[in-house]
């Protein structure tokens, strides 16, 4: 293994040869195209290389820099992350001057977590420009979930046109119908989440049965609701707030957490 890189807490911007280098304070935002974040703790992180396969695969679908540079992107970021303490950071590519694209690091502590959430039900229509790619719309689903907090809760809800549940601002949606576990259609747009994925091929090993299913929010009164994403892992959903629905107990929850919460590996050297 080389020598570890050191860039610090906030925003590092790479260069083919020279690495991560921490950004000038005169360097601006571009329109960000693609993100993806984890939560690393102590060195630890769930789903290291899906997050990873996630972003490369993004970065190609919008002009980004070729699999080589993306490779010793991710390789040098690999190498600057803390291995102690709790952090969040993110990787992005943003959209520089004619045409060009820049990867960036931004290097963040984590936020408090959580385990259980607060529901906004008053489903927000989804006006993300591109819902398959994690990055152009946050800002969007920022004040979504700013809006939520505004009324008491933790999370705001998208819907489609329809009134079907889509995910909220920052994780995906799943809920239990009896003994089947439920989630929005591929069909409709959300986002490929990494978390998600490792919930369902678990419950497919378990042999439990997972269905691809249409519900309004007021199917779901009074059912077991999850959120699930890479910071906070899996969180019940305690209370809606804003319409009259009941959140049904979370009966499976605590032994999926459990479950969630063992996975996490050492990062790998590079």
């Amino acid at each position: 293994m080389g020598a570890r890189l050191t860039v610090g807490e906030g925003l590092s911007t790479w260069t083919p040869g020279r690495g991560l280098t921490v950004a000038a304070e005169s360097v601006t935002d571009g329109p960000l195209l693609v993100a993806d974040s984890w939560l690393v703790r102590e060195g630890r992180v769930r789903g290291y290389g899906r997050h990873r396969e996630r972003f490369l695969r993004a970065c190609a679908e919008c002009g980004g820099p070729g699999p080589r540079r993306l490779v010793e992107f991710w390789q040098d970021v690999t190498a600057a992350l803390p291995r102690t303490g709790d952090w969040f950071p993110r990787v992005e590519l943003t959209a520089g001057s004619a045409g060009s694209r820049e990867l960036r690091l931004r290097l963040r502590p984590a936020p408090p977590l959580g385990t259980e959430v607060r529901l906004w039900s008053v489903g927000q229509p989804d006006r993300r420009t591109a819902p398959l790619r994690k990055g152009p719309d946050l800002d969007v689903l920022a004040r979504v979930r700013g809006r939520a907090i505004d009324e008491g809760a933790q999370e705001g809800v998208l819907v489609g046109p329809s009134g079907v549940v889509l995910e909220s601002a920052t994780a995906s949606v799943l809920w239990w119908e009896d003994d089947t576990l439920c989630l929005p259609p591929p069909r409709l747009p959300v986002l490929p989440g990494v978390t998600v994925g490792l919930v369902r091929e678990r419950a497919v090993r378990s042999g439990i049965t997972v269905a691809h299913r249409e519900r309004t929010l007021a199917e779901l009164d009074g059912r077991e609701v999850w959120t699930v994403n890479a910071l906070h892992g899996l969180r019940p959903v305690t209370s809606w707030i804003g319409e009259p629905m009941t959140a049904g107990p979370a009966v499976r929850a605590p032994e999926w957490r459990e479950w969630l919460e063992g996975l996490p590996e050492p990062l790998p050297d590079q």
